[in-house]
């Protein structure tokens, strides 16, 4: 069985599992306890923290260690916007419509509970937000712009220095959504100019229900999570000091080999991309050809049923997705295709394949079992 949904989640790597054992074995203790255990495990978390800052280019007292991605944008939305909302009155936040289900619910709690204004940057048929869209959309009660670095499900890279650099010249605090651009793209907050950055460590190798906000001290948060006051106030709670080093470790190990891997799955992926195109009539790229992750290539079959096409895959031993595993079970056709202006029957035979960063052979076998999944849903049809 190929497995080709690393969008959804990946393996936990060999050394990422290492690293973490000594934390759930014999250094087992709460980092806020004052004995020879705890004091191991607090040590062991500030060592995490510190790498986790060192990838992102920020400080290490920036970096809260969360359950995953989606309480990541949770912080970062609702934190920064109910933070900037009472440190200035701000009640306005910008995002797009393609954004994770986190992001769009996060804004709309806003809207409902606090009386935010929510505006959503319209996106053109590849998913790319206009950066002069943005600048026209700021105002001077916006608190936050949030945004993904690359979509979950087509994979278009925004163009995040420019929207950002409108941003700050209006100084209005951005943080992007980097869950699926990390080991792919650079993660270096100052060049592209983010206040907020949000990870999650299963998407590169780390356990599920391990995840970051980095988010610069200047920025006012407001924490999601009260009680004892850890990660200096931002998220209460005992520290996961085994998961805290597994991102730590998978994020540098992602970051190690990054160019390399993008520059080659990048290769395969256009030999891929290229031979469905030629091979499946009905084929047609969603999202941006050229400004898209080198790990995802993502299709629509018009005239099919796409979880159709996922079961004869899986049967020919590729296993793939429609889209976000978060909107499994949905009957609803994708928002982020909806919004690129796609048909809503044609937004239904979406299929996505996302890569490993290990990729390392020509995916003809693949390409050649979608034209026939293809085929064989159309003549049961």
């Amino acid at each position: 069985m190929l497995y080709l949904d690393n969008a959804a989640t990946t393996p936990v790597r060999p050394e990422v599992l290492e690293a973490m054992m000594p934390y759930l074995t014999q250094w087992f203790g709460n980092p806020s306890s004052h004995h020879t255990v705890g004091e191991a495990a607090a040590g062991a978390l500030a060592d995490a923290r510190a790498r986790v800052a060192r990838v992102l280019g920020m400080r290490a007292s920036d970096v809260v260690f969360t359950s995953g991605g989606t309480e990541a944008n949770n912080l970062a939305v609702k934190g920064i916007g109910i933070g900037a909302w009472q440190a200035s009155g701000r009640r306005h936040v910008v995002t797009t419509p393609i954004e994770h289900e986190s992001i769009l619910e996060s804004a709309v709690y806003l809207s409902r509970v606090h009386g935010f204004e929510v505006t959503h940057l319209a996106v053109d048929r590849f998913a790319r937000v206009d950066p002069d869209a943005a600048a026209a959309a700021l105002r001077d009660d916006t608190a936050l712009l949030s945004l993904g670095y690359a979509n979950n499900e087509v994979g278009t890279i925004q163009d995040v220095a420019a929207i950002a650099a409108v941003a700050r010249e209006r100084g209005v605090p951005v943080h992007i959504d980097a869950v699926q651009a990390a080991g792919w793209l650079p993660l270096s907050a100052a060049e592209l100019g983010v206040d907020a950055i949000s990870l999650a460590g299963h998407k590169v190798g780390a356990p599920k229900g391990t995840g970051v906000l980095a988010v610069r001290g200047r920025v006012p948060l407001e924490p999601l999570m009260h009680g004892g006051g850890q990660e200096r106030g931002r998220r209460s709670g005992t520290e996961d000091v085994a998961g805290a080093v597994g991102v730590a470790t998978a994020l540098e190990l992602a970051e190690a080999d990054r160019s390399e891997a993008s520059a080659r799955v990048t290769a395969i992926r256009d030999r891929f991309v290229a031979r469905v195109l030629a091979t499946v009539p009905s084929a047609e790229l969603t999202g941006d050809p050229v400004h898209r992750l080198p790990g995802t290539a993502s299709f629509t079959f018009a005239g099919t049923s796409g979880e159709a096409v996922l079961l004869e895959l899986e049967r020919r031993g590729v296993v793939s997705s429609s889209g976000s595993a978060c909107a499994a079970g949905s009957d609803e056709p994708s928002h982020v295709l909806l919004a690129m202006g796609v048909d809503p029957e044609v937004a239904r035979t979406a299929v996505r394949f996302t890569f490993p960063h290990w990729l390392g052979q020509p995916l003809d076998a693949v390409a050649d079992a979608v034209a026939a999944s293809v085929a064989a849903v159309g003549s049961s049809g």
